[in-house]
C-alpha cells in the first residue's frame, strides 16, 4: 500500500498483457521510458492462454487422428487410432504456459518494465497526468494504453445461466470429451473446435441465426466448409435459435425455433459451448473518471493512429473495433510505438490484414471477397483454381477446395482473395504481400514457381485472368480470345454495368 506515500510515477501505464501491450512494453522500455504493465490475470491475453496456442496445438491432434484412419489410402495400415483426450489436452496446455512462461522471463529482464499482477483502474487525473490505482498501488502516468480484450458473449437465452457451459476461454480446462456437445453460433471458434471434437470422437451440432455458416464470407466459401464439415458427420441447424435451456438428468435440453417457419423443436446433448462472439472488457476500467465512455457494446472508438477521445489514452487490441485477430493486436503494437516514441507516420489506415479459418480444409482470407466487391460497385475480374487441379494437392491427398482472386480490372492489382485449401493460411500470404507492395497480380503470374507445390495453385488462380493491354481498343472483348492451359478455368468478371 501507499501509506500516504507519493504515487509512482511512470511514463506510460499499459493495462492488458496482451500481444500490443507486452511488444510494445518492450519497445517503449527500449527507448528509455519508465512503463507500468497492469495485468489482473495471464500474459498473453486470448492467443496464448485459450486461442491461438491451445486450439491450434489440440486442432494438430485432431488432424493426426484422422490421417490415422485414412492410412489406407496411403497404403499404410493402422489397425486402430484411440484418442487419449486428457493427454491431447494436457499437450495444449504445456505449449500455452511454455509461451506464457517465456513472457513473463522476458519482462523479468527489464529493468525500465514494472509488472503489476493485479486490476487497474483509472481514479481521475492528477494534474495533466492520470491516477491508476492497481490492486492497493496507486500510480500515475503520463500516457495510458488499453489493452484489456474480451471475453466470451453470453446470450440472454432463459435458463442459459443455470447451466454449466464452455466457452472460449474455458474449453481448455474441461478433461471430459463430451458424448454430444452443441455449439450456439457457426463461427471461427465454433466451427475449429466443433471438427476437433468431432475427431476426438463426440457427435457435434452447431446452431447457427443466420441462413449459412460464415455469414460475412463468400457463398462458395462457406457452403463448401459445411459440405466438408457434414462429411466428417457434423450437423447443423442453420437460421435457428435457441428459446430456452434446461437441465435433463445428466444433460443439456435445448428448444429451437426457426427463424423463418417459427417451427419448435428440442435438442438434447451432453454439453454446450457458447460460441456467439466476443464482448470487450471495458466496463470495470474506471473511464468515466477521465472523460472516456465505450460505445454501448464496451468498444473503445479510436482513431487512425489508435488514440481514443480523450488525449493521452490509447486503446489496442481487440477493444478498439475492427478486426478482431492477434495479427492485427501485434501491429497495434507498432503503430502505437510509432506514436509514441517514433516519427507518428504509421497508421491503421493502409494495413492489408490476411486472415485465416483454421478447419481442415483451412479458410485464408485477404481483402474484398468477390460479393464485397460487386457490392463496393468495383468493376473485377475474378480468377479461380480448383485444388483438384494441382500436382502437389494430389500427391498429398488434399484435393478439397480453390483459390479464388479478385482483380481491379482496369489497373490488374490484386483486391482480395479467398482461399479454401489445405494450409490456406500459408497460401494466403502470396497475395497479402502483393497487396501490401501496390502489385499488380501479373508480378504473381510471371513469377517462377517450385513444382509442385500448393503455391502453383495461388499462380494459377492469377493465370486464369487473361492478359491484355489495359487501355487497348477492344481489350474487353479479347479477354474471351486468350488461350489457356486445359487445367486451368476462364476468368469471370464482376461488377460491371
Amino acid at each position: 500500500m501507499n501509506h500516504g506515500k507519493a504515487p509512482a510515477r511512470f511514463d506510460v501505464v499499459i493495462i492488458g498483457a496482451g500481444q500490443a501491450g507486452i511488444p510494445l512494453a518492450h519497445a517503449l522500455a527500449a527507448a528509455g521510458k519508465r512503463v507500468a504493465l497492469a495485468e489482473r490475470k495471464n500474459l498473453g491475453g486470448s492467443c496464448v492462454n485459450f486461442g491461438c496456442t491451445p486450439s491450434k496445438a489440440v486442432i494438430a491432434s485432431a488432424r493426426l487422428a484422422m490421417q490415422a484412419r485414412g492410412a489406407a489410402l496411403f497404403g499404410l495400415r493402422i489397425p486402430s487410432v484411440t484418442v487419449n483426450f486428457p493427454a491431447v489436452l494436457a499437450r495444449a496446455r504445456s505449449l500455452l504456459l511454455e509461451s506464457r512462461g517465456s513472457l513473463r522471463r522476458g519482462l523479468e529482464h527489464e529493468k525500465r518494465i514494472t509488472l503489476f499482477h493485479d486490476h487497474a483502474r483509472l481514479t481521475g487525473r492528477e494534474g495533466k497526468r492520470f491516477r491508476v490505482r492497481v490492486g492497493t498501488s496507486l500510480i500515475v502516468s503520463d500516457a495510458i494504453v488499453l489493452d484489456t480484450g474480451t471475453r466470451a458473449e453470453v446470450p440472454r437465452i432463459p435458463g442459459l445461466s443455470k447451466v454449466d457451459f464452455l466457452h472460449a476461454g474455458n474449453w481448455i480446462d474441461a478433461p471430459v470429451l463430451p458424448e454430444h456437445v452443441v455449439f450456439l453460433g457457426a463461427g471461427d471458434v465454433a466451427l475449429e473446435l466443433g471438427q476437433f471434437y468431432r475427431r476426438m470422437g463426440s457427435r457435434v451440432t452447431l446452431i447457427e441465426r443466420s441462413a449459412e455458416i460464415l455469414p460475412g464470407e463468400d457463398e462458395d466459401a462457406s457452403r463448401m466448409l459445411r459440405i466438408l464439415l457434414e462429411s466428417e458427420g457434423i450437423d447443423f441447424c442453420v437460421d435457428s435459435r435457441v428459446t430456452g435451456v434446461s437441465m435433463k438428468n445428466s444433460g443439456i435440453r435445448l428448444r429451437l425455433r426457426a427463424r423463418r417457419s417459427g417451427g419448435e423443436s428440442e435438442l438434447e446433448a451432453s454439453h454446450l459451448f457458447v460460441a456467439t462472439g466476443r464482448r470487450p472488457n471495458t466496463g470495470d476500467l474506471g473511464l468515466a473518471s477521465v472523460g472516456l465512455r465505450p460505445e454501448p457494446g464496451g468498444i473503445i472508438p479510436v482513431d487512425h493512429r489508435l488514440a481514443t477521445r480523450v488525449k493521452g489514452i490509447w486503446a489496442a487490441g481487440d477493444i478498439r473495433g475492427g478486426p478482431m485477430y492477434t495479427n492485427t493486436a501485434w501491429d497495434d503494437f507498432r503503430v502505437l510505438a510509432s506514436q509514441l516514441i517514433g516519427d507518428g507516420k504509421r497508421t491503421t489506415t493502409t494495413r492489408i490484414v490476411p486472415y485465416a479459418l483454421f478447419t481442415d480444409p483451412e479458410l485464408g482470407r485477404v481483402g474484398l471477397t468477390e460479393s464485397q466487391a460487386v457490392e463496393a460497385g468495383k468493376k473485377i475480374e475474378v480468377g479461380r483454381f480448383e485444388m483438384r487441379s494441382n500436382g502437389k494437392a494430389r500427391e498429398l491427398g488434399e484435393t478439397s477446395g480453390f483459390v479464388k482472386v479478385v482483380v481491379d480490372a482496369k489497373s490488374g492489382r490484386l483486391l482480395g482473395a479467398t482461399i479454401v485449401a489445405h494450409l490456406a493460411s500459408e497460401l494466403v500470404h502470396l497475395i497479402a504481400l502483393l497487396m501490401s507492395a501496390g502489385a499488380p497480380a501479373s508480378v504473381l503470374a510471371d513469377a517462377l514457381q517450385i513444382h509442385p507445390t500448393l503455391a502453383e495453385a495461388v499462380q494459377g488462380a492469377v493465370a486464369a485472368i487473361p492478359r491484355r493491354e489495359r487501355h487497348a481498343p477492344g481489350a474487353r472483348h479479347a479477354r474471351s480470345q486468350v488461350e489457356r492451359p486445359a487445367s486451368i478455368p476462364r476468368a469471370r468478371r464482376g461488377g460491371e454495368t
